[in-house]
């Protein structure tokens, strides 16, 4: 919905499998399995953030070949552009960036050039997951 919105629509499938792998961290690492969702339009392109309450860096590190798991920050950085680890008071914020780039033949719409008159430079959705369930429930969005 909101890639959409910011015409950010071809890096849907990158951002969706980095986003998961995120999460996944998060349900598998992370007592009481909480976190928050940032997803940021940038004049870059998008940016996606998720912070949980434990401290300590995140490391990709290639997993063993038979190994069912250990893969997920590598796949991250293969499907984005940036991606890193922020400690923060409350623990850490692990993001991602995707940079939108324009198609041969076509003007690029996601470009800073189109952020002008009364539309913000950063526009946001948050959402906060919790618990067992599936369930995300929007917090706040722009």
């Amino acid at each position: 919905m909101f890639l959409t919105r910011w015409r950010l629509d071809r890096l849907a499938d990158s951002a969706a499998l980095a986003l998961t792998e995120l999460v996944a961290n998060v349900v598998r690492h992370v007592p009481g399995r909480r976190c928050t969702v940032l997803i940021l339009r940038e004049p870059f392109g998008l940016r996606v953030e998720v912070s949980d309450a434990v401290p300590g860096p995140v490391i990709a590190k290639a997993a063993d070949p038979l190994a069912e798991a250990g893969r997920g920050l590598v796949l991250v950085e293969a499907v984005t552009d940036r991606w890193g680890c922020t400690e923060t008071a409350l623990g850490k914020t692990v993001w991602f960036e995707c940079d939108a780039q324009a198609v041969p033949g076509q003007p690029c719409e996601e470009s800073a050039s189109t952020f002008s008159g009364p539309q913000p430079m950063r526009s946001a959705s948050a959402a906060t997951y919790a618990g067992s369930s599936s369930r995300v429930s929007r917090v706040a969005s722009s």
